[in-house]
């Protein structure tokens, strides 16, 4: 993975407004079908990673598990999963992986 360039996407999505945080908010975007791919720090719990992982399955969302710290770090938000919208940002990412 690209982190200098993962992370400046991700810091462009979230000033863009192309991203989602929480846990209400990663689960409503996934299951609204609008969320193109969802980032999980790599901290996050065992359990809440088991969640996303299901709902991700479900619904057909691709999930990736990044560098713990790295979440907040590019965005300056605290958490566990940051929902990205469909559309070039998510393309873009998923091209970093």
């Amino acid at each position: 993975m690209d982190e200098r360039r993962m992370k400046g996407l991700m810091g462009l999505c979230v000033r863009a407004g192309q991203a989602s945080f929480g846990e209400e908010g990663c689960r409503k975007s996934i299951a609204a079908g609008n969320c193109g791919l969802l980032l999980a720090d790599g901290e996050i719990s065992d359990q809440s990673r088991r969640r996303y992982e299901e709902l991700c399955a479900r619904t057909g969302t691709r999930m990736a598990l990044l560098p713990p710290g790295l979440l907040a770090e590019a965005t300056g938000k605290p958490g566990a999963a940051m929902a990205v919208k469909e559309g070039s940002f998510s393309e873009q990412m998923i091209s970093c992986l």
